[in-house]
Formats: C-alpha cells, sequence, structure tokens
C-alpha cells in the first residue's frame, strides 16, 4: 500500500484496529497500513474512536545527545558518534494513555522527539537507502528518571518503566521539512523547543547508522533525540509533545 494518508491504530468499540486518518473518518485496516497486502475492512467516525499507540514496535531505539544545545545544557561533550540505548515495547503507551511517574525514582523528565517508524524489515543501510525503508513519523517522549540515569552511569532502567515512552498520535508518510519545530509543553505552557535541522545527526543518516548494527524490523521506532529545555513533570500535570507537520501528543501524568 502506497500510503499518503496518516496512519496508526484506533479502539472502536472494545476491538483495535490498524487504521488510516481521512479527516473526519477512520478507514479500518486489516494490518498495518505499511504492509502491502494491507486492505479496507469498514470505514467509521473518528470522533468516537480511542486513538491508540499507532504501531506496536518490537523495539525502541533511542538516541541520547543528538541535539547540540541538549548536550551543553547537561555540561556534557558531544559524542563522536550517537549513542544509542533501548526502551522495551512495554514502555509504549498511546495518546491520553497516562504516564505513570514511580514514587521511589525522584525527578522525571520529559523528552520531546521526533519519532521515525520503520515500513520493513532491514539491515545494512546507508542514507540513500534507509528513506525506502521508513513508513513515517510520529511524535515520542522519552520519559527519562534522570537520578537514576545520573547514578545508573547507562541509560537502561532510568528510561525503560512502563508508560515511558508515550507515541502519536499517528504516524505521517511525509518526513518534515529541517525548519519543522520539536516542542513540549505542560499544561499548555511551552518548555522547549528545537527544530529537526538542529539535530547532530538527520533522521536518515541515524536510521542508516541503527541499521548498521542491528536488524530493524517493520513497525520499529527510532527516536532522534531531543532539543534543549528538558525538565521535570509532576503528578496532575498534562505534558504534550508536539512535531510540527507530524501532530501532538498529550499524556496527563498520575502517581
Amino acid at each position: 500500500m502506497h500510503l499518503t494518508l496518516p496512519f496508526g491504530r484506533v479502539l472502536v468499540e472494545g476491538a483495535a484496529h490498524h487504521c488510516l486518518f481521512d479527516g473526519d473518518r477512520v478507514r479500518l485496516l486489516d494490518r498495518p497500513a505499511y504492509e502491502d497486502e494491507a486492505r479496507e475492512t469498514g470505514v467509521v467516525e473518528l470522533a468516537p474512536c480511542r486513538l491508540l499507540a499507532p504501531v506496536q514496535p518490537s523495539k525502541v531505539v533511542a538516541v541520547g545527545l543528538n541535539y547540540r544545545a541538549h548536550a551543553e545544557e547537561f555540561h556534557l561533550e558531544i559524542p563522536e558518534e550517537p549513542i544509542l540505548f533501548i526502551k522495551p515495547p512495554s514502555s509504549v503507551i498511546g495518546p491520553g494513555d497516562a504516564i505513570v511517574c514511580p514514587s521511589d525514582v525522584g525527578r522525571v523528565d520529559y523528552e520531546a522527539e521526533l519519532a521515525v517508524v520503520m515500513g520493513r524489515r532491514c539491515r545494512g543501510l546507508v542514507a540513500n537507502t534507509a528513506a525506502h525503508c521508513i513508513a513515517g513519523y510520529t511524535c515520542a517522549n522519552d520519559v527519562t528518571a534522570r537520578r537514576l540515569q545520573k547514578r545508573d552511569g547507562q541509560w537502561t532502567r532510568a528510561k525503560s518503566f512502563d508508560t515511558f515512552c508515550p507515541l502519536g498520535p499517528w504516524v505521517v508518510p511525509e518526513a518534515p521539512p529541517s525548519e519543522a519545530s520539536v516542542t513540549a509543553s505542560i499544561n499548555g505552557t511551552e518548555v522547549q523547543r528545537g527544530t529537526v535541522g538542529d539535530m547532530i545527526m538527520p533522521p536518515l543518516e541515524l536510521v542508516a547508522f541503527v541499521g548498521r548494527v542491528m536488524t530493524l524490523e517493520a513497525g520499529d521506532v527510532i527516536l532522534t533525540g531531543t532539543p534543549p529545555g528538558v525538565g521535570p513533570i509532576e503528578v496532575g500535570q498534562t505534558v504534550t509533545v508536539a512535531v510540527e507537520g507530524v501532530g501532538a501528543l498529550t499524556n496527563p501524568v498520575v502517581g
């Protein structure tokens, strides 16, 4: 299926469906939209649907310090190569789902990011071939237990709690331009801002870098790094990650 519409997943009358978003309607599919065999099974109105995480990845691969200003705000050196880490599938939630802050981990931060969704199985990529393996782009919040990150000296525990990877609201096939903004807001007040073009390693090169390390499966997600301005979230707040031309992802914070 050649994708021109945003795609994702919705809950309709208690059942989860893959879908295409077509204005105020949802075109239900029998499988993920990026699969060539995907076929339409019905059409429903968008309004009563609940949006789910747009994909169910086998893994989420994230990159640290891919914005120079973000590294500088934490007084860290710019790495010679991207620093990769994994967030487990169990950390993924969708639009409107609650980010749960564990009571014993201390400060928990938001990190607004552009996410890349893979559309096919691939490995051994270069930037030119990476583009053909990408299904689209969505918003992500790389939620982080900051004190644990500093204490452990590596990032797995701090990044991997359940609910620490909100994704959504959908996936758009077109890559956002370099001037597209990447922002975070808390209770409607903007607290973080950067652009896609501010990245040290741009998305296609980053996907190729990851694909030279590991096999990427269809539906896998690559987080491209966060701009400067990260900070804590508190129970009772609502955090929104927005990528210009992609959408806005909003999640409440609970304890």
